[in-house]
């Protein structure tokens, strides 16, 4: 819980250095992104907002989603079509995860390595990058320990 409040003051902190504005909305978004137990899909999200407030639709939660994974807050796991927090959210990086197939659990790894190969191989090939989500999936040491 600690370690969430935390990335919610970074990112409060980054918002206010970089200008940008952190609405109510955006915030509780992020907040139930951070403190979900695994990957989050919008209309799960949506569902939640919805309780607190009833108005709320689809674009609303889209936006919202689209500011944070913007501004590299949040990450969008491209196969799961579903988002998960950036614990980084200080450092300009590009997403590299580990997904258990069992139980779903996403581990966020950050390996500079990795990333410096992907930038060879796409100048290499002439290739101009925009972004790049590395989503490696298998089990989990807790359930294959199982």
């Amino acid at each position: 819980m600690e370690e969430q409040t935390e990335v919610v003051r970074e990112i409060e902190s980054q918002c206010q250095e970089r200008g940008l504005r952190l609405t109510p909305t955006r915030k509780r978004v992020l907040e139930m992104v951070i403190a979900a137990d695994g990957p989050v899909k919008a209309y799960d999200l949506l569902d939640q907002l919805k309780r607190e407030q009833p108005n709320a639709a689809p674009p609303t939660v889209y936006r919202a989603l689209e500011f944070l994974l913007q501004n590299h807050f949040i990450h969008r796991l491209e196969s799961l079509n579903a988002f998960v927090s950036c614990f980084h959210p200080c450092h300009q990086h590009q997403g590299q995860f580990l997904i258990c197939e069992r139980c779903q659990s996403v581990t966020e790894i950050h390996d500079a390595s990795i990333q410096k190969l992907l930038a060879e191989a796409s100048a290499k090939h002439q290739f101009r990058a925009r972004r790049q989500v590395l989503e490696i999936y298998g089990t989990c040491r807790d359930c294959r320990d199982q």
